[in-house]
C-alpha cells in the first residue's frame, strides 16, 4: 500500500479501527521498551503500516502517548464497572476494586506492563497535555472509591466514616504498591499488596475480610492487563 493511499480518508468505522489499532500498539512498544525508547516507526512497524500515517492520527509521540492512556483508561474503567455491576455486596465490588489494580491475571507475559504507568506518571511531570489525562483519571478512580464507600454505609456494610479523605488515601496507597510492583521490590509483589491494602479497607470500614475470601468470588478485571476485545497492557 503507498503512503498516499494508506492517508486516503477513510470511513468512520476503518478510521476507528485504524486508530484503535495504533494505540494498543503504543501501550504494548512503550510496555516492551519504555517511552523514551519508543519510537513512532516501532509502533509503525509493530502493525505493519508507514510512520507517517501515526503521524497523520496523532502528530507527535507525546499526543499518541496521551491518547493510548486516555484509550486504555476508558476500556478498563468500563470493564471494571461492568464487573463491579455484577457484584451483590458493596464489600465485594471494592474488593473486586482493589484487585483490578493490583493482582495479574496468570499472563506471563504481561508482567512488564507495569513500567508503562511509570512512563506516564514521569510524562504527567512535564507535559500539560499527560498530566490532565492522570488529574481525570485520578478524580475519576477516587470517585468510585467514594460511591462504594456510600453504597456499602447505606446498605449497613460499612462504618460511618467520611468517604472523601478515605478515598484519596487508597488511590494514593494503591498508586504507591504500584511503583513497588512495577520496581520489583522484593517484600511487595502482587498478592501480599492486595493482602495489606484489603486489611486497611476492612478494618477502616469495619467489615471482616480474610485473605481467602476472594477464592469465592470472581477473577479480576486486572489493571495490568484487561482483554476486553482490544489487547491494553499496563498496571497501575
Amino acid at each position: 500500500m503507498t503512503e498516499q493511499a494508506e492517508r486516503a480518508p477513510a470511513g468512520p468505522g476503518i478510521a476507528d479501527q485504524r486508530r484503535g489499532q495504533m494505540l494498543q500498539a503504543a501501550l504494548d512498544v512503550i510496555s516492551e521498551r519504555g517511552f523514551a525508547d519508543t519510537r513512532i516507526a516501532d509502533i509503525a512497524e509493530r502493525i505493519g503500516i508507514s510512520p507517517a500515517l501515526v503521524i497523520y492520527y496523532f502528530k507527535t509521540k507525546d499526543q499518541l502517548l496521551t491518547e493510548a492512556i486516555r484509550h486504555y483508561e476508558d476500556t478498563w474503567y468500563a470493564d471494571g464497572k461492568r464487573r463491579m455491576d455484577e457484584l451483590a455486596t458493596a464489600a465485594e465490588r471494592l474488593q473486586e476494586f482493589v484487585a483490578m489494580n493490583l493482582l495479574p491475571d496468570g499472563d506471563p507475559g504481561l508482567a512488564s506492563n507495569w513500567q508503562l504507568w511509570l512512563d506516564f506518571w514521569a510524562q504527567a511531570a512535564r507535559n500539560a497535555d499527560v498530566a490532565a489525562v492522570r488529574r481525570k483519571s485520578d478524580e475519576r478512580w477516587r470517585e468510585v472509591i467514594v460511591s462504594l464507600v456510600h453504597a456499602g454505609q447505606e446498605a449497613g456494610e460499612f462504618a460511618d466514616i467520611d468517604p472523601q479523605p478515605f478515598s484519596i488515601f487508597v488511590s494514593a496507597l494503591l498508586d504507591g504498591l504500584t511503583i513497588q510492583i512495577a520496581l520489583d521490590d522484593p517484600v511487595v509483589d502482587p498478592v501480599s499488596a492486595y493482602e495489606l491494602t484489603m486489611r486497611y479497607v476492612a478494618d477502616r470500614l469495619g467489615f471482616q475480610w480474610a485473605p481467602g475470601d476472594r477464592e469465592q468470588g470472581t477473577a479480576p478485571a486486572v489493571r495490568a492487563g484487561v482483554r476486553t476485545g482490544v489487547r491494553t497492557g499496563a498496571g497501575r
